[in-house]
Parts: structure tokens; sequence; C-alpha cells
């Protein structure tokens, strides 16, 4: 089913609700959360759409997931989360879009002259480096500890991994003859990787960002302006810019082309952004071979909507023997109401046009995210992240801005590495992690940012 056209006015109003029951009919929304009417749809007996339960503790065995399992999703969906939960007149779009990306997937002068632009463009392969310091600092007593190794995406360029997903679909955007991109950036990684796409390929692009965000990341600011991109500040943070850049797309639909960072949204833009992203743990595999001739026996990434953590996990998704942990923004605490932990104390809900967990209130309206690490400052999760939460295969974890912040100079001072806030957020959970764990255990945490843009936040905190 799909949107009556006559629902909204697209010049206006974007396709997002959200609701703690997927058959109730929407309550006014607020002015920065224009709802919609939700397509029914008849939630599973068994499946729970509250959470409220705390995490489990670090040392809880991750529950098995059989391959069955994680195999019988059809595109678009994953359990009930996903889907395309927009207005009629964006499915053609939307089916477009799938239609050519699904034939990139199996083009091979597409996937090789991406594979080329990812090498000589970008830098990959980026190394999967031991940190030897970082690892002796986890040692006990007795000198024994797991072995810490650092998926350096920090050094693509543009200094994040959001370059991987932003050069491929600007090279789809070119192949369907658009001639604009639009984007929405939180910490700013998203929109240089975007602008330098586009510069690239010689794309007009504009970046819409949150006004407190353009303060805090002026150093990106200035980048994707150098770059050529046209910056539109936004009232409000990355959600917000979300909502104004979907809003600039759904006004241009022949002619644009929404460049989605995030495993969020209506299918096929979750499984666009992580299939982009892949090539991160499809390194790390490789090179985890190489190095000692075996798999990661644990997998650590932030988590703001996924993308990092997607292209970590998902090439060991059914390597079942591998633990996958994600690591959200827990801000001034839990409790305090001031996170973006959306998997720790959200709801099921509908949001830019996809089912999954978010962060909202009692009446369904979202809430607005905090976190030090601009770039996880979202209210919600992908669908793909939310279903390994619900069938256990990943667990999720949360660290606070004080503990980034400490995991941020950790890092510098020992193996002299910048990492990303939010890249922080990973490093800082393995205070917790490493005492737990049998000596030689092997560690793979994906620095997915360069911290320099951040490096200013540190030294005010």
């Amino acid at each position: 089913m799909a949107f009556s056209s006559k629902a909204l006015s697209f010049s206006n109003q974007i396709f997002s609700s959200s609701t703690r029951h997927p058959t109730v009919d929407m309550k006014p929304a607020t002015a920065s959360v224009v709802s919609l009417p939700v397509i029914p749809q008849t939630p599973s007996d068994s499946a729970a759409l509250t959470v409220k339960k705390p995490l489990s503790p670090v040392k809880s065995p991750v529950k098995t997931v059989g391959k069955t399992e994680i195999l019988k999703n059809i595109p678009g969906k994953f359990g009930k989360f996903g889907g395309k939960y927009v207005p009629e007149t964006l499915i053609t779009c939307l089916g477009k879009l799938e239609a050519e990306f699904n034939l990139v997937l199996h083009d091979s002068e597409f996937q090789e002259e991406l594979a080329t632009a990812l090498r000589d463009y970008v830098g990959r392969e980026t190394p999967l480096y031991f940190a030897h310091r970082l690892t002796n600092h986890y040692k006990n007593s007795h000198g024994e500890g797991p072995e810490i190794y650092l998926k350096r995406e920090d050094l693509n360029h543009g200094g994040a991994h959001k370059i991987n997903n932003a050069l491929a679909q600007a090279m789809i955007a070119k192949r369907m003859g658009r001639k604009s991109i639009v984007a929405a950036t939180g910490a700013g990684q998203h929109g240089v990787a975007t602008a330098a796409a586009c510069a690239k390929l010689n794309l007009e692009c504009t970046i819409f960002m949150g006004g407190r965000d353009m303060e805090k990341q002026a150093s990106n600011v200035l980048l994707m302006k150098l770059l050529g991109a046209q910056v539109e500040p936004v009232d409000g943070t990355f959600k917000d810019a979300s909502s104004e850049a979907i809003r600039a797309w759904v006004g241009e639909l022949e002619t644009s082309y929404y460049l989605t960072g995030t495993a969020v949204g209506p299918h096929p833009c979750p499984s666009m952004v992580r299939e982009f992203q892949s090539v991160i743990g499809k390194e790390t595999r490789r090179q985890a071979m190489e190095k000692w001739g075996g798999k990661p026996d644990i997998l650590v990434a932030c988590i703001g909507s996924g993308s990092n953590a997607l292209g970590l996990f998902h090439e060991f998704i059914k390597d079942e023997d591998v633990r996958m942990i994600g690591v959200e923004a827990a801000g001034f605490g839990l409790d305090s109401g001031k996170h973006a932990a959306t998997l720790a104390r959200g709801d099921v809900g509908v949001y830019h046009g996809a089912m999954s967990y978010l962060l909202q209130d009692e009446e369904g309206q979202i809430l607005g995210p905090h976190s030090i690490g601009v770039g996880l400052e979202y209210p919600g999760v992908g669908p793909e992240v939310s279903f390994l939460k619900e069938t256990g295969r990943a667990e999720f974890h949360s660290a606070t801005d004080k503990e980034a912040v400490d995991a941020y100079r950790r890092l510098c001072q020992l193996e002299g590495i910048f990492p990303a806030l939010e890249a922080a957020h990973a490093l800082a959970f393995l205070e917790k992690l490493c005492p737990t764990l049998p000596h030689g255990t092997k560690v793979v945490v994906n620095i997915s940012g360069r911290g320099d843009k951040d490096a200013a936040i540190v030294s005010q905190y």
C-alpha cells in the first residue's frame, strides 16, 4: 500500500511520522516533524513494540541467530523494520532508484569505476592498525589482555567513512541524469564527502545543516564551501536538517537526487548505504586473515543511525562466533533525558519513511537527541540495526559525553591518533569490555572519522 497523493502537499511536508503502534492514527506533530497517516500493518503477535529494559551486562552472551533467520529477509524489510512509508508519488521515484541500484550491483563497468575511485581518489584500502600502546593499557597485572586493532577509516579522503557511500551514490545520480545533489549533515563529515564527490563528478551540491552544528563544526562548513557546495543553515540539529533536505528533494524529483549518508529512510536508502559501506568489513576480514590467520573475535563501532557500524558488521553477520557491539551516545546519562541512546531508551515507530527504533514521548512525538559527538545526534537508528537488536545478533551499549572525551584524549596520548568524537564512544566502551575478555582476544574498533574537527570541543570540555 502507499499513501494517497492527496495526503500532503509536497512542497511543505515530508514523509515522516512516529507512533508507538503502527496502526494508530497520528496526532498533529510538532513544527519540525510533520505527521502523516501510517500505512496500516498488523505487527507480529510476538513482536514487542516498546523497549524500556536496561541493556544487558557486558558479560552477557550474544543471542545466537541462525543463518536462516538472517537470510529470510526480503528487500527493504528487516523483520518488521524498514519498508517504504511514503506518499504514493514517491513510490515511483524510489522504484526507479531501487532499479538503478540493483543494476549497478551487477554492472561490471560501474563496479570497476567505483573500485578505481575508491583506490585512487579515496585512498582505500584503509589499514587495520594494531594499537600496541592501547593494548598494553588494558593488560592486567599478569600482563594479559585482548589485542586491539583499529580500522582506520579516518585516513580516507575527507577524513571519514562517509566518502565510501557518497562517491558511489553520486555516481548513481549521474547515471540517472540528475544534475543536482541535496544532502543533510550533522558533524559535517557526510557534507564534506558529498561536496567532494560532487566536485569530482561536476554535480551541483546543496548541503543542509543545523545552525548549532554549523557553529560546532565550523571547519567542516568551510571545507564544504571550498569544495563548491551551497550550505543551507537550518534551525535545529541533524534531524531538522534531514527534514529540510527531503523537502528540497521532493520539490525537484525529476532533476535532483537526495544523497543520504545514514542507513535510515525508505527502501532502498538504508540498503544502499550499507552496501557501499560494507567495503569496511570486507577489508577487515581479509586483513585479519593476513595478520593472524582468522576472523576478529569482537567488532566494536559507534551507533548513530548505523552506517559505520553496518559497514563493519555486515560482512560478519552470518559468522555467529564473531561478537558485534554497537555503542550509542549516553550524553549526560541514560536517565538525564539528554542522550541519543535510541536502542536503550527508544520505541518502535515510523520516521523519515521507515519503521525503526526511535526516541519519542508518550504521544509518539520525536524527542530531541543529545551527544557531544554531533554525528550521533539523530533520534532514530536504521531498520537493519533495529533488526540486529531485536534478534539479538548484535549487542548495544552506551558511553557518556565524558567517557567519550576521555577516550578521545586517551587515543591521542597513547597512539598519536585523533579519533572523531563519534568514534570515541566506541573506544570508551573498551574500559568496560576489556577487563571481561580472555587473553589474546582480537578486538577491532572502527575509527569512523578523524577528530581534528572536535579538538576545540575536547579542549573546552
